[in-house]
């Protein structure tokens, strides 16, 4: 008896620590950035995100580290900077180049916590089934009314009578913004929290603590949430930007071909052919239209966030959960006559986060520190009680949470690259306290080919590059070595991400021609296998998935000398397709799981 007393001693503090682990609500949302009423937007309404910051630490300066969906995703569940998982595009599946990342809620099961994921996690087509306990599951509700989408294929049909390109056709969707006269649970959203919910009541139940995700699609477009929403903004008393400009004196690859992302707005039929900012700003009338759109779905959002945070009161969770609140990036609003995200300046790469942690001396205050999306995962970890992985390329905010510090580095880092026409480029950016510095390196030699300079305390909408000027030579030679001093140099010989997908050398999948014959039976029962699909036709093609039922679901319209990667089961079918959605041949997915395949779409 007295030696199992002994043991029970030993063993208590250890079992204390396990029964009172504490949950994470891990929340996501896309296209945020800090137009948020407690980030002092006082013309937007959002009571719940408001509530949060203000039981918790809200972060007045954090960072993205590449402005686009999937990059920052990737980046910020993997605790890893882009040069490091080799995720720069949308197009490309994280586990095709970091197969064996270990993403944050991976860490969290491996030391006992269940995990579930709703909503946008990680970039939609691949939501990493394998980082939680059950698959993910979307909502099947849908984003327009039944009467939107009906105009869509009558704009479709009109597209291919004027004789449009069948790739541009596929990608148009239906109205950028709409006012939608449903409940919220019927809309995309609403299901989502309806979701994360649901099974916030049944872990409640459960002696195993959770990790709970639950990621919302707005405020990206398109901007059509229910009525109430709209109705809480007069449209004549939103402020537009003042800045309707490109940054003076700018390189061309700071906004790109693409315009800083403005491609995306031109993909939905009430916008398609809306002026690029290099020809000047949208009209006013767009403007309000777009950002009254755009801060309804961001109240819609709020409420959504308001109903988990209420949900975790009325289970008793909210003294045993760490709440954190992220978005991906952040979004210009007319700012650079732009309209989305896709560069490296402030308005993009700047982007909510809120940490609550239960007790923390710090809740209720504002933190202006830099801070890096790289930064969650160390936290949370350490937050938990878990270990750190040694892997991790950011930085534990505790200091900052329970107040012994009020800085943890001295810089924060964003990446953008950019395909131009004189070559591709890698830029990557440096906010300091007082400067945002850029270096634009051209990739097949790693020179400098561009610099920017803008100053926050005199120009803090970075409307200026003073890089160009003499007088502030040693200031960009003492910022490039301080970026330089804190990430590693870039010393890979670029190539694209494709053949990045593995050190081993891949296999090439046989190309069979279109001959009119029937397809082979899709049935992708193997393992998954690295695919790399390469277009080496001179013009645009489409990649189509079959399923076994013969049914096709198009994945990617690949330009000439593009590539997408993804991992296909063996046995499954693509068929490759040209803009006039006529068959060009296909490919079946064959080979081990231990070695990337590619698929070269040859030219004729």
């Amino acid at each position: 008896m007295k030696s199992l007393f002994l043991s029970l001693l030993v063993l208590w503090p250890a079992l204390c620590i396990q029964a009172q682990r504490l949950n994470v609500l891990f929340i996501a949302v896309d296209d945020m950035r800090c137009d948020l009423g407690c980030y002092g937007a006082k013309h937007v309404q959002t009571p719940n995100l408001d509530r949060l910051a203000a039981s918790g630490v809200l972060f007045n300066r954090a960072y993205c580290q590449q402005a686009v969906c999937n990059p920052s995703r990737v980046s910020l569940m993997t605790g890893m900077r882009p040069d490091s998982t080799k995720v720069w595009y949308l197009s490309t599946e994280m586990r095709s180049v970091v197969p064996d990342a270990v993403t944050i809620p991976q860490h969290f099961r491996k030391h006992g916590y269940y995990a579930l994921g709703f909503g946008k996690i990680f970039h939609n087509p691949w939501p990493d089934n394998v980082s939680w306990d059950e698959p993910h599951v979307w909502p099947d509700n849908p984003s327009w009314s039944k009467a939107a989408e009906e105009k869509l294929a009558e704009f479709r049909e009109q597209m291919r009578a004027e004789g449009k390109p069948q790739a541009r056709i596929d990608r148009m969707r239906a109205v950028a913004t709409e006012v939608l006269d449903i409940p919220d649970k019927e809309h995309f959203d609403g299901a989502i929290g309806e979701q994360a919910v649901t099974a916030m009541r049944r872990l409640a139940t459960e002696k195993q603590p959770f990790f709970l995700a639950a990621g919302f699609v707005r405020p990206h477009l398109p901007f059509v949430v229910p009525r109430k929403y709209w109705d809480l903004y007069d449209r004549s008393k939103i402020p537009l930007a003042k800045n309707e400009y490109l940054p003076h004196g700018a390189p061309a690859m700071a906004f790109g071909e693409f315009q800083g992302g403005f491609y995306e707005l031109r993909d939905y039929m009430d916008y398609a052919d809306a002026r690029w900012p290099k020809d000047g700003p949208l009209s006013a009338a767009q403007q309000r239209e777009l950002k009254h759109g755009y801060y309804a779905a961001v109240s819609y959002i709020d409420a959504q966030v308001g109903r988990l945070l209420d949900e975790l009161d009325h289970l008793g969770l909210a003294n045993n959960t760490i709440v954190v609140l992220w978005s991906d990036h952040g979004w210009k609003l007319g700012e650079h006559g732009g309209w989305c995200k896709q560069t490296n300046y402030e308005i993009d790469t700047r982007a909510p986060l809120m940490i609550r942690m239960p007790g923390a001396k710090a809740n209720g205050t504002k933190s202006d520190a830099l801070v890096e999306f790289v930064d969650v995962y160390p936290t949370l970890a350490d937050l938990a009680g878990l270990p750190v992985p040694e892997k991790l390329e950011g930085t534990s905010l505790k200091p900052l949470l329970n107040g012994t510090a009020t800085k943890v580095k001295d810089a924060a880092f964003s990446q953008f690259p950019r395909r131009e026409k004189d070559g591709n480029y890698m830029g990557y950016a440096m906010r300091t306290e007082h400067y945002r510095y850029i270096e634009w390196l051209e990739l097949s030699s790693r020179k400098i080919a561009a610099q920017e300079l803008y100053d926050h305390e005199s120009d803090p909408e970075e409307n200026e590059n003073i890089a160009t000027k003499p007088e502030h030579a040693d200031l960009l030679a003492r910022l490039s070595a301080q970026m330089w001093k804190t990430l590693p140099r870039p010393t890979f010989q670029w190539q694209e991400p494709a053949t990045m997908a593995s050190s081993k050398s891949p296999a090439l999948l046989p190309w069979h021609p279109a001959t009119g014959a029937a397809l082979p039976k899709s049935e992708p029962k193997g393992p998954k296998l690295a695919v790399t699909f390469q277009n080496q036709t001179p013009a645009a093609v489409e990649l189509i998935w079959i399923s076994p039922q013969g049914a096709e679901k198009r994945y990617q319209t690949l330009e000439p000398k593009d590539t997408f990667d993804i991992r296909s089961s063996g046995g499954a079918v693509w068929v490759i397709k040209d803009a006039n959605n006529k068959p060009l041949g296909h490919f079946q997915i064959q080979g081990t799981a231990d070695k990337p395949v590619k698929a070269i779409i040859p030219a004729p």
